[in-house]
């Protein structure tokens, strides 16, 4: 019998005797009543497929595209508060640019090659600030970094650019993508689209990049894509370069925990910008088929039953259950209900593993002393009173950072062990035709700061960062006016396994519904 961490128990009970005292508390200053403006362009629904395509055809010059996104943003910026810097001018000469190239090549013979290279030509899409983009704002929610400005475009950024697609912002992070919530104290708190007094989530509740929707830097808590109610994909480590990405870690396992990937509206859009963002010598095989009937589907309903630790809300099981049983008698899939036992372990192992790493950022330290760290619990009574430099967010990752939640750094190489125990259990078992349908968090999108007390929720997400196994989150509809979301997680380098399941719940389900 895997038996829990002392100290992971206590801290998981304190939590979750505090989740259940100030529940009311949160419910209480929930008083933001707005409501997002509606949708009513109909070209705002659309995939970045459709979109490109229309741009091609003439149906909708680029010029017309970017003007209405521009216009949709504005709209919705005032409620959400997601913008840190616009290029909207810029964007429009860019889309007036593409227009008249496209006219050129249609009469020079040369648009069906001009197609093949750029296949998102004309579509705008967002950015996480911490993927750089050059000449914007380049923060990262930090203080100390207010006004430094990306001197060249990161990575994927460039690769998503040199598809044709025109970029209008960078929008924002925790403070250096270290928190689990979209807050800091240079540009504010971000606000979900569903309700605008709960979090749209944190460090991969951010759009890095993406045609239409937005990019996304997926790290040690995704569930943003499930709290919003779109699809969102982490791909196998290192199949996307993270060049340019802030914070940047020296050791050698970092590459593996922090991936960037695509967030979208539709399903069908996640292939087009995987090809994209991984770019053209990619070994995913994303272009061949996934016959559903020859994949078999592992499911599990939650990773522990411990008292120490939050359950998975019943919404969230009902959803696994009902993708599993859609899967089975209306695609042919084999179910098999299935339990990782060293999947009970995963805030220990994720714990241990990534903080183990060297070159993790010191928030703590003294900018004017730099051998010198400040006192967590001083910058924590100066947060309180509205003074400090660091966020809530930055600290608690901080007091996590020295605290190791109380694990013995002689368990260190044990919990190392069990990770590479469990990464060659799953991968045998899910094999190159296997998934695992498993929750993305405990629930839905929670209040503003009440990721606190719902800190085990992260043990759903952050254990396959650790393993580096892929995994596409999936909307499978409303309940109580907000989304609910699973998440598809296959073997390493098996992603199209992941985006077909997405893409099947998609038309089962539903996918992305609007905020009612």
């Amino acid at each position: 019998m895997i038996s829990m961490e002392v100290g992971v128990q206590v801290v998981g009970i304190v939590l979750r005797l505090l989740n259940f005292f100030l529940a009311p508390l949160f419910w209480f200053r929930a008083r933001d009543s707005r409501r997002l403006p509606p949708v009513t362009n109909p070209v705002l629904l659309k995939s970045a497929a459709e979109l490109a395509d229309s741009v091609r055809k003439g149906e909708i010059s680029s010029e017309e595209l970017v003007t209405v996104f521009i216009n949709r943003v504005k709209e919705v910026n005032p409620y959400l508060n997601a913008v840190v810097e616009e290029r909207y001018r810029a964007a429009i000469e860019d889309a007036k640019a593409i227009d008249r190239w496209i006219v050129e090549t249609k009469k020079s013979g040369s648009f069906e090659e001009l197609v093949k290279e750029k296949p998102l030509l004309g579509v705008p899409f967002t950015v996480k600030e911490s993927c750089s983009l050059a000449g914007l704002s380049n923060s990262v929610g930090c203080l100390e970094n207010a006004g430094r400005r990306a001197t060249a475009d990161g990575g994927v950024v460039s690769l998503v650019k040199k598809a044709g697609a025109i970029p209008l912002l960078v929008s924002n992070t925790p403070e250096l993508c270290l928190g689990w919530e979209t807050t800091n104290l240079l540009r504010g708190t971000t606000n979900n689209p569903y309700c605008l007094n709960r979090t749209p989530g944190g460090v991969a509740g951010q759009r890095c990049v993406s045609a239409e929707r937005g990019v996304r830097h997926r790290g040690l808590y995704p569930p943003a894509a499930a709290f919003c109610g779109v699809f969102g994909h982490k791909p196998t480590p290192g199949v996307i370069s993270i060049e340019g990405h802030i914070p940047t870690l020296s050791d050698e396992q970092f590459p593996k925990f922090l991936t960037v990937g695509p967030m979208t509206r539709r399903a069908d859009d996640l292939p087009l910008l995987m090809q994209v963002m991984a770019g053209p010598d990619n070994t995913l095989n994303l272009d061949k088929p996934v016959d559903l009937r020859e994949v078999k589907v592992h499911y599990m309903l939650e990773a522990t039953d411990a008292m120490a630790l939050l359950r998975v809300d019943r919404c969230i099981l009902d959803a696994i259950r009902n993708a599993v049983r859609y899967l089975e008698k209306e695609c042919g899939s084999t179910v098999c209900q299935e339990k990782f036992k060293d999947l009970e372990d995963s805030v220990e192992i994720s714990v241990s593993v990534f903080f183990g790493m060297k070159d993790i950022p010191n928030l703590m330290q003294d900018p004017a002393n730099p051998k010198r760290d400040k006192s967590l619990v001083v910058e924590l009574i100066k947060y309180m009173f509205g003074g400090g430099s660091r966020s809530l967010q930055g600290l608690s990752f901080s007091l996590i950072n020295r605290s190791h939640l109380f694990i013995p750094e002689a368990r260190s190489g044990y919990y190392h062990a069990r990770a590479n125990k469990l990464r060659e259990h799953m991968e045998k078992t899910l094999g190159d035709n296997g998934v695992l349908i498993y929750p993305v968090f405990i629930g839905q999108a929670h209040h503003h700061n009440q990721v606190f007390l719902k800190a085990s929720g992260v043990m759903y997400t952050m254990v396959f960062n650790i393993l580096g196994m892929p995994a596409t989150t999936v909307p499978m509809g409303l309940y109580k006016g907000l989304p609910v979301g699973i998440q598809v997680i296959a073997a390493p380098h098996q992603d199209r396994l992941c985006l077909a399941v997405a893409k099947q719940l998609e038309i089962g389900f539903g996918g992305w519904k609007p905020p009612q």
